[in-house]
């Protein structure tokens, strides 16, 4: 029999006391070569509320937000069809709906505001270059309290010249409206749109945030629900190009007229008051 030698039994005892990988450290090792470079996704806090809806005709997304301690909630961008589901759920969940914040003045719906206005007593909200009517408009650096919660606001003209965005900081997350659309962005050829101008805004106040801040769109057509600034500003085909070629992308697009633009924007000006529902 082979007598082992001190230098081998002690190797032997070294692996007999090795513990086998576990599911952490293999996460760990994938990650230093790249397959979890995703930046840590920060949670809501405990007090706020978030709720996504949606308007299936024009694929729209309202946010329904609200402060969990006293109930003052906003929402962002409501659907006139959508408007009495909305009031509705401000009711079931208890809350006060303070605002109905638009992004923009929108060519394929008409706003829900002013019907949210007439059932809840809410003030509506929209930027002040949007030219709309509102009870209250914004200009850039404004904010919007609800609760203990802020919402501080970005004039990120482009796709039309009275776009804002707004950041929700301490949430880490923006709501872009259509400046900016999960991999991709609003068209640029009427309302004063210019592609310029939202490639600028994009990418000087937008894509400067934080990476791990959320993004939600006022839109998406392929069921995605929300992006980050992270996916956007790598995936993003148009916004990742140089803004020479992204003109180039966005001036010959050759999109069709907006089906609803003639009945929106000009309810839009009135905050949608004019086309609520007589029931």
């Amino acid at each position: 029999m082979r007598v082992l030698g001190s230098s081998m039994l002690s190797a032997l005892k070294r692996l007999s006391t090795r513990k086998p990988p576990t599911l952490v450290s293999n996460i760990r090792s994938l990650s230093s070569f790249g397959t979890m470079s995703l930046p840590e996704r920060q949670p809501f806090s405990p007090d706020f509320f978030f709720r996504q809806l949606f308007d299936g005709e024009s694929s729209t997304y309202s946010y329904l937000l609200a402060d969990l301690k006293n109930g003052e909630a906003v929402i962002i961008d409501p659907v006139l069809e959508q408007a009495k589901r909305d009031a509705q759920l401000v009711k079931d969940l208890g809350f006060q709906l303070k605002y109905a914040i638009n992004t923009h003045m929108h060519a394929d719906h008409i706003t829900g505001s002013g019907w949210l206005r007439k059932l809840t007593g809410c003030q509506s909200v929209i930027a002040a270059a949007s030219g709309a009517k509102a009870d209250r408009h914004l200009k850039e650096g404004d904010r919007i309290d609800f609760g203990t919660h802020v919402i501080d606001t970005l004039a990120t003209p482009g796709h039309t010249n009275g776009c804002m965005s707004y950041v929700i900081k301490d949430q880490a997350c923006i709501f872009t409206g259509d400046t900016l659309l999960i991999r991709g962005c609003g068209r640029t050829d009427f309302q004063e749109g210019c592609p310029r101008n939202l490639y600028d805004n994009v990418h000087s106040k937008i894509f400067t945030l934080p990476e791990n801040f959320r993004i939600y769109p006022a839109h998406d057509y392929k069921g995605q629900m929300e992006s980050s600034v992270w996916e956007e500003k790598r995936y993003n085909p148009r916004l990742t190009k140089d803004i020479d070629e992204f003109v180039k992308i966005m001036d010959t697009l050759n999109l069709p007229y907006p089906k609803k633009i003639d009945a929106s924007l000009p309810a839009n000006r009135e905050c949608g008051v004019y086309d609520i529902p007589k029931e």
